[in-house]
C-alpha cells in the first residue's frame, strides 16, 4: 500500500524535472549556457549536442562564448544558433562564437512571464492528473477489498497533502523565475 506514495512521489518529481528544463530554457535576458542545451550539430554523421563538441562558457553577464574542440565545427555550431528560436545572433571570429544577450524590453518581459505562468499551470495541471489516477487506483482496490474504507480516506489525505506540496513547488518555481525576468 505504501508504494503508491513513492509512484506518486516519483511521478511529481519527473513533471517537476521536465518545468525547471523548459524554464531553463526561457531567456531572462542573461547569459545562461543551458539555453543551448535543445541545440544539435551533425558531428561525424550523427546530432550532438553543442555541449559535447565544446566548450560553453560565460564570461560576463550578457555573453556566451562557444569554443568548439574541432575548428571545422564553427560554421555548424553558427548554423545551428541561427536556425533555432533564440533569436540570436552568433558573432564568429574564427576561433570562438560569441552570443550577446541583449537586455529585455518591457514588452517581451511581459510575454515571457505569460509563457511561464502558462508552463506551470499546464504542470499544476498534470500533477492533478496524477493525483486522481492514484486515488481511482485506491479506489479500485477499496473495491475488491483490498483496502478498508479507513485506509482510503487515509490514504487520499495522504495523496492530497502531496499533491498540495507538489503545487506549492511549482508556484514557487514559477514566481522565482517571473522575478529573474523582471529583474533589470
Amino acid at each position: 500500500m505504501a508504494d503508491y506514495l513513492s509512484d506518486l512521489s516519483a511521478k511529481m518529481d519527473k513533471t517537476i524535472h521536465v518545468l525547471r528544463e523548459e524554464l531553463a530554457g526561457i531567456r531572462a535576458g542573461r547569459a545562461n549556457p543551458h539555453l543551448l542545451d535543445k541545440l544539435t550539430v551533425m558531428y561525424y554523421g550523427a546530432p550532438t549536442p553543442i555541449q559535447q563538441v565544446a566548450n560553453v562558457m560565460v564570461p560576463e553577464a550578457r555573453q556566451i562564448v562557444i569554443q568548439p574542440w574541432e575548428p571545422k565545427m564553427l560554421n555548424d555550431i553558427v548554423k545551428a544558433i541561427q536556425k533555432s528560436d533564440l533569436g540570436l545572433n552568433p558573432n564568429n571570429d574564427g576561433k570562438v562564437i560569441r552570443l550577446h544577450f541583449p537586455p529585455l524590453t518591457e514588452e517581451r518581459r511581459r510575454d515571457l512571464t505569460k509563457d511561464v505562468k502558462k508552463l506551470a499551470e499546464r504542470d499544476k495541471v498534470a500533477l492533478r492528473q496524477i493525483r486522481r489516477d492514484v486515488i481511482e487506483h485506491l479506489k479500485k482496490q477499496e473495491k475488491a477489498k483490498e483496502l478498508t474504507e479507513d485506509d482510503l480516506t487515509d490514504a487520499e489525505k495522504d495523496v492530497q497533502s502531496i499533491t498540495d506540496s507538489y503545487i506549492a513547488l511549482v508556484e514557487k518555481i514559477m514566481e522565482d523565475k517571473i522575478v529573474e525576468i523582471m529583474e533589470v
